[in-house]
């Protein structure tokens, strides 16, 4: 494939079955055979199979064990043989074995075990095993505990050097996620080799695909390789959009470095934008890639440079000259190159410590880690996410600045991440959540399932409910629209999609790695960001939407220079921050999640609103009886569901929310009057910060129309569905697509007669989730012009070379009718047929009203157990 370039594809990683069927053929060759074929059978086992707790693993780990401990004779591998690669899975199913070992009578293979442990992690409770063979005298634990107190896990790996000689690979302008890891590709993300292929596949400025549309750059790559040195990625702004581990996999599979006895997956590896989007700078740092924001401009593909990592200086090796500077995001990020990622690194820090305390001695690691700086200057006073942040650690609030790890209330992943996060779980050894509640969705694959996502569908559940999650079927609907109806006010949580954006409380999307690591430890390292807060003043004006006030907050940012469209030289005030959001303190939850579901295309690391009480109240009296619903349906995990019911009665029984300092500081204040918002403010194509009024792009044709995505709900279909119905012509001039976010949505407007009205209008009706948003499914025609409700319009992202406005659902549906945006007047006049029955349209779905669901609500009882649980838990 691909011609051969770069070596071809690796072949997958060996799996359960094919694992059992390798042990058998070990079993059947002399233990004295030194032929081809015996070399080849201990590689395979050795190198081919996944490590942490993977089913592969369990069957590796469960023979290599056997030979170790005497119970099944040794053939090709000996009994030292298989406590030394015992000792390269990393933790898991092999830690047991160890540790059993260090009491054994043969005193190499304890020092094997003792070598073994000394360099593995993921121990997790057996540590408190060795602790207590160490206090009965065993002298092989001791040595594991002086060495994990002494670091050696890491000061044995090799430290970074003074120089790394790359060769550039620039990608000009803005690479965003769907261009390292296109959406129609996303069901091979997992097999990361051959995802890999499609990185960067379609043809622009100074890149030449293998097959436009279907295979990267793999020649120019290959070409630039043959300087002898490795490959630095390189552009103008990076990784913005989707939160996908699976586009940093890519990258790496180029330009990393093997690891060492895990198959298909690279380490290390150097990117360096102008600017690097928040969520893909940490997903860079999991991985254990060195990335660095710096002026790009004087770097062009195939120069060779020299980087000087701890001086900041980038320097032209044909010429000798500095061409750059820089400053490292922070102190430690050498220390997770070195460690081969920040999670590696965080949990290493924390046996280190814990191993110093077993010991007698002082917990502090700061004589062998640099550990993060705290901010020198302390704040006046704290913003909302600060405290929610504070909280979640224990204390007022934390700044801008200081390093945390707060506490993950909850947690969700869907399903284009989701077996990418199964997998980092597995690598982690987690059989259990920590984290108080993780959801499963299955939005992204339902309606057009691939073959390997029906597998995906059958097993990816009961992965997930056996460890203590809840699961989602396919066909429910949007992640979003279900997590947010489980959240706990005033808490922080993450999730495997940019657009886990809280609408209560506060979450900071992440790669599936650091959401793996949230869901398995229950914490998630943060950097605190500093916030800007956007401060809503004046009324809504008729006809204006809250799609429109979500566009007004980047069209009112370039009117005041505080964002720029053009890529080189980028401005972003709200990049890496937490957008902060006042002045509309009544909106229901639904309509809050609007703005806050937005913040991912500022590139913010999160998002708050300022909400009254009277709005959550009304909304989680209504998520109880969804849960206690979902429980009567059968959903998994009950015990989850259960605590998560028992908490949101817990704050109901004593209702408060947190509010931000007066004198809180932000780096930015911006404030929008709504009394000046006299029109419809749409995005342009290509670009979710590209803004213009509607009067200003008037009359432009629109071939196509979307309505649908995790920026609706269920007025915005009632809205458009009584445009349509005042509609009388025959047929409409443009495509139409309707997709609601969920099931319950979409069975309340079958209820309503409107699904009869987007059948008459000849709208092509989705399967409630994604459709169109992401585009890894069904796709517009190459080529046209569309209107979209959905979340982001980066080129080709609903379709190849398609033209994306971005708008509310009501112009949305106007501009089907008309096949072209309409000029204000226009708008108006229809919107004013909406507007005489707002109060019926934009009714939301409160389940304590829904006689069905009241009805099953009422026979689920909550444990005794699961309400005690939860009261400890709202305490924190």
């Amino acid at each position: 494939m691909a011609n051969g370039k770069l070596g071809g594809i690796a072949p997958k990683p060996l799996d359960a079955s094919q694992t059992a069927t390798l042990i058998e053929e070990l079993r059947a060759v002399s233990a004295s055979s030194s032929s081809p074929e015996a070399e080849r059978l201990v590689e395979l086992l050795s190198h081919r199979v996944p490590p942490g707790v993977d089913e592969a693993a369990y069957v590796k780990a469960a023979y290599l064990s056997a030979v170790a401990l005497g119970k099944e004779s040794p053939t090709l591998i000996s009994r030292l043989r298989a406590v030394e690669l015992l000792g390269t899975m990393q933790g898991g199913y092999n830690v047991g074995t160890l540790v059993e070992l260090l009491s054994g009578d043969d005193a190499e293979l304890k020092a094997s075990a003792a070598h073994q442990l000394k360099h593995t992690l993921l121990v997790f409770d057996a540590f408190h095993d060795v602790v207590e063979l160490y206090n009965g005298g065993n002298e092989a634990a001791k040595e594991v505990l002086e060495s994990w107190a002494a670091a050696e896990w890491f000061t044995s790996k090799p430290d970074i050097p003074e120089k790394i000689t790359v060769t550039v690979f620039k990608v000009t302008g803005e690479t965003n996620t769907d261009d390292l890891s296109p959406a129609q590709d996303a069901w091979s993300r997992p097999d990361v080799p051959l995802h890999a292929l499609a990185m960067l596949k379609n043809e622009r400025d100074g890149i030449v695909p293998e097959k436009d549309g279907e295979i990267g750059p793999l020649g120019q790559i290959d070409e630039l390789l043959q300087k002898g040195h490795p490959l630095a990625y390189v552009g103008d702004v990076v990784g913005t959009g989707s939160s996908r581990k699976s586009a940093t996999n890519s990258v790496l599979w180029f330009m990393g470095e093997d690891i060492p006895y895990v198959p298909n997956m690279k380490t290390g590896g150097v990117c360096i934008g102008g600017k690097i989007a928040p969520i893909f700078f940490n997903t860079m740092e999991d991985s254990g890639a060195l990335p660095i924001e710096m002026d790009v401009s004087d770097l062009n593909t195939g120069d060779v440079v020299d980087i000087f990592p701890y001086e900041g200086e980038v320097v032209d090796r044909a010429c000798d000259e500095v061409i750059a500077t820089f400053e490292l995001k922070t102190n430690v990020l050498l220390d997770e190159v070195r460690a081969g990622g920040r999670i590696p690194l965080i949990i290493g820090r924390g046996i280190t410590s814990k191993a110093r305390v077993a010991l007698g001695r002082d917990a502090s690691v700061v004589d062998t880690f640099n550990l993060p700086i705290a901010p020198t200057d302390t704040p006046k006073g704290y913003s909302l996410a600060q405290k929610m942040v504070g909280k979640a650690c224990g204390v007022d609030g934390v700044p801008p600045g200081q390093y945390c790890e707060p506490t993950m209330t909850t947690v969700g992943s869907q399903d284009t991440t989701g077996p990418m996060t199964r997998d980092e779980l597995k690598s982690l050894a987690c059989l259990g959540f920590s984290a108080d509640l993780v959801m499963q969705s299955f939005c992204h694959t339902a309606a057009y399932p691939k073959p390997v996502d029906v597998v995906t569908h059958h097993t990816l559940p009961d992965f997930i409910q056996t460890r203590g999650g809840v699961s989602l079927r396919p066909g429910d609907g949007i992640i979003h629209s279900w997590l947010n109806r489980m959240l706990v006010p005033d808490t922080v949580g993450t999730g495997g999609d940019s657009h886990t954006r809280f609408p209560l409380g506060v979450s900071f999307p992440a790669g599936s790695g650091l959401v793996a690591f949230a869901a398995a430890t229950g914490v998630f390292p943060l950097d605190m960001p500093e916030s800007v807060l956007v401060r809503f003043t004046g009324t809504m004006q008729p006809g204006i939407t809250l799609r429109d006030l979500v566009q007004a907050i980047p069209y009112t940012a370039i009117q005041n220079g505080l964002l720029t469209i053009e890529k080189k030289g980028k401005k972003n005030v709200f990049s890496g921050r937490v957008l902060e959001i006042e002045g509309l303190p009544d909106l229901k939850c639904e309509q809050a999640f609007e703005l806050s579901d937005a913040s991912a295309e500022r590139s913010a690391a999160g998002c708050t609103i300022k909400l009254n009480k009277e709005p959550v109240i009304e909304y989680l009296q209504s998520n109880v009886v969804m849960l206690k619903w979902m429980i009567s349906e059968g959903y998994g995990d009950p015990r989850t569901l259960e605590r998560r019911i028992a908490r949101m009665e817990d704050w109901l029984a004593n209702p408060h929310l947190m509010e931000a300092d007066d004198n809180a500081e932000y780096a930015e204040i911006i404030e929008i009057n709504m009394d000046e918002i006299k029109e419809p403010i749409l995005a342009l194509p290509n670009d979710p910060d590209a803004s213009a009024l509607l009067s200003e792009v008037a009359g432009d044709k629109i071939d196509e129309v979307f309505i649908g995505s995790c920026m609706t709900n269920i007025g915005h279909f009632r809205a458009a569905g009584k445009l349509l119905a005042d509609n009388k012509s025959a047929t409409l001039p443009t495509r139409l697509w309707v997709s609601p976010p969920t099931k319950m949505d979409a069975a309340q407007l079958s209820e309503e007669g409107y699904y009869s009205t987007f059948g008459t209008a000849g709208a092509r009706m989705e399967m409630p989730g994604c459709s169109l948003c992401m585009g890894n499914q069904a796709r517009v025609e190459p080529g046209c012009t569309v209107v979209s409700t959905s979340t982001r319009n980066f080129p080709n992202r609903l379709g190849q070379g398609s033209n994306v406005y971005l708008a509310s659902a009501e112009l949305a549906a106007i501009a089907s009718i008309e096949g072209k945006l309409p000029t204000v007047d226009e708008y108006m006049s229809y919107m004013s047929n909406v507007n005489a029955t707002a109060a019926d349209t934009y009714r939301y779905l409160n389940f304590d009203e829904l006689p069905e669901f009241v009805e099953a609500s009422d026979k689920v009882e909550i444990s005794d157990e699961m309400r005690e649980a939860a009261k400890k838990l709202s305490i924190l």
